[in-house]
């Protein structure tokens, strides 16, 4: 007699139990501002209810405990993907979250940066809202966005943030210039006055963020109209997560249906 399992997903209906699915290891920076490890805790837990069969584990690359591979040494031999909590590639997705995995004995595979992505425009765009950014006349006509990002040195991450701001851009019907905190240009402050010159009044800076810190709020206070929150716990966020774990999962499974055929 076939019977449904209590746990949906686990036991098929011939009585036979599928595989658990690989566990999502959240990768988040880490940083010294508690700010930031609640909003981490609160994304794993709207992550979790979504998804409450799924094995869902936290690993900081440096500052906060867990580190990741001290996350990824209790997962022994098991199957995992790792979710970069960050927006954009560069040096942490490219080499030290690889070296990482590469180093423990689990069977990983890194997910893409959560950027770009337009659940990202969604949140950038409920932020803005919530700050007080209007859709009326005078804002199309004297308005722009300064997107806010911390930063990097490899180019690849400057394309990505460019991209959002683009999309950003596109939604508004306003420009949107990228600005970083550190380590690329221009800054915020070169940011801001470039689009002064251009006739934009009314400039807003979007906080490119996934939490509160000391770069976001410098680059805060940096904004001569109003300022957003940090991306933070919006509900989109956790779907751009379990969004960019179901990508890999899939990568994953897609390559082991063809090892068949090729070892043929």
């Amino acid at each position: 007699m076939n019977r449904i399992s209590s746990q949906p997903g686990l036991v098929s209906l011939d009585d036979r139990r599928r595989p658990e699915p690989p566990a999502l290891v959240l990768v988040a920076h880490g940083s010294r501002d508690p700010r930031t490890l609640n909003t981490v805790h609160r994304l794993l837990d709207q992550v979790r209810e979504q998804r409450p069969d799924l094995p869902v584990h936290l690993g900081h690359i440096e500052l906060n405990e867990p580190l990741l591979p001290d996350t990824l040494a209790s997962l022994g031999t098991a199957e995992a993907v790792l979710v970069p909590l960050l927006l954009s590639r560069g040096y942490h997705v490219k080499r030290d979250i690889p070296e990482m995995a590469a180093a423990s004995a689990a069977r990983t595979r890194v997910a893409a940066p959560l950027g770009p992505h337009p659940l990202l425009v969604e949140t950038l765009h409920a932020r803005l809202i919530e700050a007080g950014w209007g859709t009326d006349e005078e804002t199309l006509r004297t308005g722009a966005v300064v997107l806010a990002a911390a930063g990097s040195r490899d180019p690849d991450s400057a394309v990505d943030t460019r991209r959002t701001a683009h999309l950003l851009s596109d939604r508004l019907g306003v420009p949107v210039v990228p600005a970083y905190a550190s380590a690329a240009t221009p800054t915020v402050d070169t940011a801001i006055r470039a689009l002064a010159a251009r006739g934009r009044e009314k400039v807003a800076v979007a906080s490119y963020f996934t939490a509160p810190g000391l770069f976001a709020t410098q680059c805060a206070q940096k904004a001569p109209w109003i300022a957003s929150a940090p991306l933070g716990t919006h509900p989109a966020m956790a779907d751009l997560i379990l969004h960019r774990y179901d990508q890999a999962t899939r990568r994953r499974a897609a390559t082991s249906h063809q090892l068949p055929a090729l070892a043929v």
